[in-house]
């Protein structure tokens, strides 16, 4: 297996409009349209910046918000983790964009620190950093 193995993910959610605003919000970016690759099912996805560049070679994975019938948003799924440079800035931010802190920045050691925050359709997610 490859030290980096997820190349993407998907993050459900039931009212994109709020979805966007909250991530664009907490993690200071601007999130694009994808164009639906199977018109047979209504879809509507936007995709988090990657550097398209660098292929499958560069560290993180691409992934995207995705609304699509009989998929719904919450907890007990995959957790998914953002990299940042501090994430007790970004669990700070979620709780003003509509969110909330699930658990405060917390020490891994010399893996360094990360927080987990629930996002306004109800998905846990979390922030990692090194400080």
């Amino acid at each position: 297996m490859k030290r980096n193995p997820v190349v993407h993910f998907e993050i459900y959610v039931s009212d994109m409009a709020r979805a966007m605003a909250f991530y664009e919000t907490v993690l200071g970016t601007t999130l694009e349209r994808m164009p639906n690759p199977t018109p047979e099912v209504e879809m509507d996805m936007w995709v988090f910046p990657m550097d398209r560049d660098a292929g499958m070679t560069s560290y993180g994975a691409g992934g995207m918000l995705v609304k699509m019938d009989g998929f719904s948003p919450g907890s007990g799924g995959t957790l998914v983790y953002f990299g940042c440079d501090d994430c007790a800035v970004q669990a700070a931010r979620a709780a003003d964009s509509g969110g909330s802190i699930f658990q405060e920045k917390t020490s891994i050691g010399a893996y360094g620190f990360c927080a987990l925050a629930r996002d306004t359709e109800g998905n846990l997610i979390g922030f990692h950093s090194m400080k």
